[in-house]
């Protein structure tokens, strides 16, 4: 099962560009029955370790803006710091119901805004004029959320770049995969600090993963992107309501 959803999450994340910590959260959750905090730090070091293999050939082919990444980092870091800390109180000092809530909101959010995104009108005139400087501050809740439930660098941070920069389609996905390695990277080892990590559950993953990502690289020309992204969103926001009612239907009959 571990090998299985390592490695359907990494066939997603070669043929959308998008859901590494947002499927692997819940499917641990859910199917592996993983604590909340501890998916969380496994759906960080999963992506990272995924985006890792995707990271040196956008970097081969210049199709990342320095510029635009710094920008993102100088909000986005932080931001995913104060997420890891809002996520380690709650382990601590609050009611796993709630924490199990609060995490579903953050999910149905996510998914209703990318489904409204999705059916905005696919830009045919000139690139939007460049507002990057605005990114470090857009970039601070997206961190926070990064920090807090592992899902959204992908998703959320293509939006902003498409919105709010001029980079061709190819920059935005190659700025947006290096941003999330970092990202994931600098959270998971946040987590790791403070929840600890299943390393036999991350090891299988990742193996499964690693063959995700072959198959599809191979056949991401062959596949549309955009019908599975939004069947990933629809998807997610079935779960973000399960996790939601499920919380909220123990907590009214305790």
């Amino acid at each position: 099962m571990e090998y299985a959803i390592g490695f359907i999450i990494a066939v997603f994340i070669a043929l959308t560009g998008v859901g590494a910590g947002t499927i692997t959260t819940p499917l641990l959750i859910l199917f592996l029955g993983v604590p909340a905090p501890m998916a969380v730090a496994t759906g960080l070091m999963f992506s990272a370790a995924v985006k890792l293999v995707l990271v040196p050939s956008q970097i081969a082919r210049k199709q990342v803006s320095w510029r635009v990444l710094s920008l993102m980092l100088i909000g986005g870091l932080p931001g995913v710091l104060i997420g890891s800390l809002v996520l380690r109180h709650l382990d601590v000092h609050g009611p796993q119901l709630l924490l199990n809530s609060l995490l579903g909101g953050v999910l149905v959010l996510t998914a209703l805004w990318q489904i409204f995104f999705s059916f905005r009108p696919t830009r045919t005139e000139a690139p939007p004029r460049d507002r990057s400087r605005l990114l470090p501050f857009l970039m601070v809740p997206l961190g926070v959320e990064v920090g807090f439930s592992s899902a959204g660098a992908g998703a959320l941070g293509t939006a902003a770049l498409l919105s709010l920069t001029s980079l061709s389609p190819a920059q935005v996905v190659g700025t947006d995969i290096v941003f999330g390695f970092l990202l994931s990277l600098v959270g998971s080892g946040a987590h790791g600090f403070f929840h600890g990590t299943n390393s036999s559950l991350l090891r299988h993953l990742i193996l499964g993963g690693l063959a995700g990502v072959a198959l599809g690289t191979v056949t991401v020309r062959w596949i549309p992107k955009r019908p599975l992204r939004f069947a990933l969103w629809v998807w997610l926001l079935i779960v973000g309501s399960q996790f939601i009612y499920t919380n909220a239907f123990a907590a009214s009959h305790r």
